[in-house]
């Protein structure tokens, strides 16, 4: 049991033990309220540059497994829990998450006080830590944190983004099949191996003519690739530096901008491009890809204090009246105030803090949202949202096949 440190930029110390790799790391600190999905959150790509503390005091006790993950290794910097069990036990488990963090090379540290170490979070803001086993001196590691560059104007979409297009055709998780591979995407290939997300470009074997979408990849995660399948996408995925052009050149119904991790502001290259895609095609958005439209449109985007991070956020649609509970993950939201353009409207918003978590164009199929309707983990009660895209790519469809029999 070796002993590991946590300390903040601010001074505030947790002592605790090391679990996972040894080492030391750093990051912006944030805390996660889902009390289960931890094999997902580590994986999700929108969590590069951030050190998670889950605030469910036991996390590992189902392990890990060959299908639960949302991109092929673990994004965080680090990772810190109450407890992590070392005797997992569920009928999918394949490793503990210790061994799962060592291969890795995430450290973690266990056996803080979770709960204080999340009200202060909460009262004082995210904020710069290193979690170390190798410098054991608080002032030094103080020094550290704040020498650290933090996540404001940093690029980290270019730091989780794929490198070349590729193609996703699997669809859904089934408790009888597990994933359904219909031609490429993420492949378990047997009992006690790692899972490999192979790229195939085999013709589709989905409907005879279905919904080509082009999707940014800033940190894509693997369920919103498989929701789109399962609503009837073909999905092309592209690096986030893509031009317009060449995403206008793959011939698409529909362009997809994706989850991903940082300041949206530290991807000027992608708001431009974005810019330039307004008005040609039906657009989607989600997370990082919400706040890129906001400022594609002309808009600002503003650092939350602490950040919504978890699988219980109540959210009320704005056109329905309905209230949904709704995973999220960011430490950024849009002004939607600061949006030139009176064409676009509020859609959703946070019944905790009011903030913004959904728009829309009035006249442009254009729509997006602050939260996750892929879940994993959390509820699926906004994966009608999936369905509201392919409608929107059905409809310019149609307008399209009229005005060419008009013609």
């Amino acid at each position: 049991m070796k002993k590991a440190l946590l300390v903040l930029a601010d001074g505030a110390l947790f002592e605790g033990i090391s679990f996972g790799a040894e080492g030391e790391t750093v990051g912006e600190v944030v805390f996660n309220t889902s009390m289960t999905g931890y094999q997902e959150v580590l994986s999700d790509p929108s969590y590069k540059g951030q050190i998670v503390v889950m605030t469910y005091p036991l996390i590992g006790n189902y392990g890990i497994n060959l299908e639960d993950v949302e991109s092929k290794a673990p994004a965080v910097e680090g990772f810190i829990v109450k407890e992590a069990s070392p005797y997992p036990s569920n009928w999918r488990s394949r490793r503990d998450l210790n061994s799962y963090l060592t291969e890795h090379g995430v450290v973690g540290i266990q056996g803080i006080d979770t709960r204080a170490l999340t009200r202060h979070l909460r009262d004082h803001g995210a904020m710069e830590g290193v979690i170390s086993t190798r410098d054991l001196n608080p002032d030094s590691l103080v020094a550290k944190a704040k020498a650290s560059p933090g996540l404001i104007g940093r690029d980290l979409v270019k730091e989780v983004a794929c490198a070349e297009p590729y193609t996703w055709r699997q669809g859904a998780w089934r408790l009888e099949t597990g994933y359904e591979d219909q031609g490429s995407g993420f492949r378990v290939q047997g009992k006690g191996q790692r899972p490999q997300l192979d790229l195939f470009t085999e013709p589709s074997t989905l409907s005879p003519q279905p919904y080509r979408v082009v999707a940014y990849d800033c940190g894509i995660k693997w369920n919103i690739l498989r929701k789109l399948v399962d609503a009837g996408c073909e999905v092309t995925v592209v690096p986030a530096d893509t031009s317009a052009s060449q995403v206008l050149g793959l011939a698409p119904d529909g362009i997809f901008l994706s989850n991903g991790p940082g300041d949206p502001e530290g991807v000027p290259y992608l708001v431009d491009n974005v810019r330039k895609l307004i008005g040609t095609k039906p657009i989607f958005g989600i997370c990082l890809g919400h706040q890129i439209l906001g400022l594609a449109f002309g808009g600002r985007t503003y650092k939350l204090k602490f950040g919504h991070h978890g699988g219980n956020q109540p959210v009320k649609d704005l056109t329905t009246g309905k209230v949904e509970i709704t995973t999220q993950n960011h430490g950024f939201a849009v002004d939607i105030a600061s949006i030139p353009d009176k064409e676009v409207e509020l859609t959703h918003i946070n019944l905790n803090d009011q903030t913004v978590e959904g728009m829309r164009h009035t006249r442009l199929p254009i729509f997006s949202v602050q939260y996750h309707p892929e879940a994993s983990p959390g509820p699926h009660d906004a994966s009608y949202l999936f369905q509201r895209f392919v409608d929107l790519m059905a409809r310019e469809r149609d307008k399209t096949g009229a005005q060419v029999e008009r013609t």
